[in-house]
């Protein structure tokens, strides 16, 4: 294995079966990594999409897991090492939101939102940590976000468990200190996600206008520069962080965010 090579690893990355988190476990095949991902969808849904990406020079396997529920985490991280030993990556990526006036806001929302976005995390480490340890290498990266650093009304429970989030990253990666193993966080800004192509389309079809047009209305007061963070943007750091050579970047909340929040 070349120094600063990831290839022959081995990953766990959580949300992936589109988005980010598929963007995510793609880099991971491509740079020769053996890469598991969760869902919640059935396997015939995903099988399509796996299929194309084991093309690449790792491997990709799916395993469905609702990651509300510890027992499945914990069967989760059971199949994923049983099938390829230490997971020496772990990419905490799944996320819930629930866009609401704290007034109004669910409880049982909440109580989802802290059980996916922070709970689930804190599992999947404590399970992966054992192995790491006794390998002597190992790559937490835990997915952050803009909000991370600032607030925004109406969305408490992403506001509150990405800030959450890099606590949790920052805790753990001093545990790491002076060894192989790091704990980071990447914030990306405003990506361009089914969830957020959604909300294009729905503002195209409310005024009339086009797609163009309602996304630079989207991104006006988010993004400077007007265009979305691109997906290599965010899985080409995530591959420096995992590789060999960044064992001194440990405790990081790293923005990659077009200077959003520094605006």
């Amino acid at each position: 294995m070349a120094s600063n090579s990831i290839a022959g690893r081995t990953a766990l990355v959580t949300g992936a079966t589109g988005g980010l988190g598929l963007a995510i476990a793609e880099r991971l095949v491509a740079e020769g990594c053996h890469v598991v991902i969760t869902g919640i969808v059935e396997d015939s849904e995903v099988a399509e999409t796996l299929a194309g990406i084991s093309a690449g020079p790792g491997s990709i396997f799916y395993h469905r897991a609702d990651l509300r529920d510890v027992s499945a985490i914990e069967a989760l991280m059971a199949s994923a090492q049983a099938r390829l030993g230490t997971i020496d990556i772990l990419v905490n990526n799944a996320v819930v939101r629930h866009f609401s006036p704290v007034e109004n806001y669910p409880v049982e929302r909440w109580d989802e939102a802290l059980a996916v976005n922070i709970s689930a995390p804190f599992h999947l480490i404590r399970l992966a940590v054992p192995g790491m340890r006794a390998k002597g290498w190992g790559r937490i990266v835990n997915l952050g976000s803009v909000h991370s650093f600032f607030g925004a009304p109406n969305r408490v429970d992403y506001i509150t468990s990405k800030t959450a989030i890099i606590g949790m990253t920052r805790g753990i990666a001093l545990e790491f200190s002076g060894t192989d193993i790091t704990c980071n966080a990447l914030c990306p800004g405003t990506l361009p996600t089914p969830a957020i192509a959604s909300r294009i389309d729905a503002i195209a079809a409310r005024k009339g206008v086009s797609q163009e047009e309602a996304t630079r209305e989207y991104l006006s007061d988010r993004q400077p520069g007007g265009r979305f963070i691109s997906y290599d943007a965010v899985t080409s750091l995530l591959v420096y962080l995992c590789s060999p050579e960044a064992r001194d970047v440990n405790g990081a909340a790293l923005p990659i965010d077009a200077a959003w929040t520094v605006s």
